[in-house]
């Protein structure tokens, strides 16, 4: 049965909430004996989650169906606040016995033995352990360290292009294709982005009198943090961090033309907003879209949970590509605390909330894409990739783009520290212009010099 999402409803987005800003309220009590008439009856033993695994406005639901697939054991989400890290619960003794974990620190979770090794659940879990239950290599890529598991993921989600149909009707264009084998080339991707593009006096970038102070509509926006730019340097044949060595290589020609290419939108072609004209408008890349201030808008997977709903014709299609298809691959992983004192239980809510029907419910919304092969074939894709929500086309994005063309960036031990220190201060002078890419990531051993100080750390 479908569930419609509305704006009013949706409370809580995968995949934007970092573990460093939700609250261990109190610690996981165990079974509790309790006495009635003579009788001892235990009572449930309770789970802490800390995080959001989903969305809060289905959790009365999730909870009451784990309680009946899982007598004698109950779950409960931590809510969240700003400022208390996981790591901060466990030093105070309030741990969790499971938490969400993003993927920028779950390496360096691994390595500082905040996270429970899951392997042996796994192996002996009769639909975990098949190879084919899970869309690889990428799940192995994301939850693996040194071959063993400390995590599931609990969904992917890729960025893909989102269009106004309306306008590309009006304009005579032929949109772009969810087909990844007909993605747009980067050129042809440039010379509908400069088309889409007009002043107040009807101008496009590169017409005499063409005034970037008082643009109407903007071709494009492709937002500049880490998830899209990784899908730009995969899709210019580069790589963020290398496999073997785990050494940030975004100095690399191949990655620093591709975050130059995305520079460039703004600052050559003129076909990309600027934070500032963004701040001016004061509206929602959606809203931009639903108005016709903007054409296209390049944004994760997930955004369809609440773009759908825009009052105009909505499309979607694979990314532009450089020098060949790509996306990028992300989403958080499920975790057991490894303090917990109640390890097997914890493993049942963290196999729950990897189960078929809790990320069905979600890839029906529009939120999340499957990581479970038994959820990509023609007959799952047809239950729960539905319209409105779903727009036409978009199981080649399910089934071709993710699949075929995404790539799970491996954030090493001690990454989110160098990206803080090192990397983001490199990158902010590339979108205005004070360097180029190839300059400005002449950084990058300085950032590797982080990483090789944090792994010692932990050796």
């Amino acid at each position: 049965m479908q569930t419609n999402l509305t704006r009013r409803s949706f409370l809580a987005l995968s995949g934007t909430v970092s573990v460093a800003g939700v609250l261990a309220a109190c610690a996981a009590p165990g079974a509790t004996p309790a006495a009635d008439a003579g009788e001892a009856s235990a009572e449930p033993t309770l789970i802490e989650f800390l995080g959001s695994p989903g969305m809060d406005v289905h959790l009365e639901e999730e909870y009451t169906r784990f309680k009946e697939e899982n007598p004698g054991l109950e779950w409960i989400q931590v809510q969240q606040q700003q400022g208390i890290q996981l790591l901060t619960a466990i030093a105070s003794g309030t741990a969790p016995d499971t938490a969400r974990v993003e993927s920028n620190v779950y390496r360096t979770f691994v390595r500082d033995g905040v996270l429970l090794d899951i392997t042996d659940y796994i192996d002996a879990d009769a639909q975990f352990s098949q190879p084919d239950y899970w869309l690889q290599p990428q799940e192995s890529d994301r939850c693996t360290q040194n071959g063993r598991w400390f995590g599931i993921g609990s969904c992917w989600v890729a960025p893909h292009i989102y269009y106004n149909a309306d306008i590309f009707e009006a304009e005579g264009i032929e949109p772009p294709s969810n087909d990844p084998e007909q993605a747009w080339e980067w050129d042809h991707f440039l010379t509908v982005a400069r088309q889409l593009t007009v002043d107040t006096n009807g101008n496009h970038p590169g017409d005499p009198g063409f005034d970037i102070e008082s643009v109407d509509r903007w071709g494009v926006n492709w937002p500049t943090w880490w998830i899209p730019l990784h899908a730009a340097v995969q899709s210019n044949g580069g790589a963020w961090v290398d496999a073997e060595s785990q050494q940030i290589v975004l100095d690399t020609p191949e990655a620093t033309q591709a975050l130059q290419n995305i520079a460039d939108l703004q600052l050559v072609h003129q076909v990309m907003p600027q934070a500032p004209f963004l701040e001016a408008l004061g509206m929602s890349t959606v809203q931009m879209l639903e108005t016709q201030k903007l054409a296209m808008q390049i944004d994760g997977s997930w955004a369809l949970a609440w773009t759908w709903e825009m009052d105009a014709t909505l499309g979607t299609a694979a990314l532009p590509k450089m020098k060949r298809p790509a996306t990028d691959l992300q989403a958080h992983l499920v975790t057991v605390v490894s303090d917990t004192e109640i390890p097997d239980e914890s493993w049942e809510l963290i196999r729950f909330l990897s189960s078929p029907w809790y990320q069905e419910r979600y890839c029906n919304l529009g939120l999340w894409l499957p990581s479970q092969t038994a959820l990509m074939t023609d007959e799952a894709i047809n239950r729960w990739l539905t319209p409105p929500i779903h727009p036409d086309g978009y199981a080649d994005i399910v089934t071709k783009f993710v699949p075929d063309y995404g790539h799970f960036l491996t954030m090493p031990v001690g990454y989110q520290k160098a990206a803080d220190t090192v990397l983001g201060p490199a990158f902010d002078t590339i979108w205005v212009g004070d360097q180029s890419a190839e300059d400005a990531m002449q950084v990058v051993p300085e950032a590797n010099e982080v990483l090789a100080a944090e792994a010692a750390r932990g050796s």
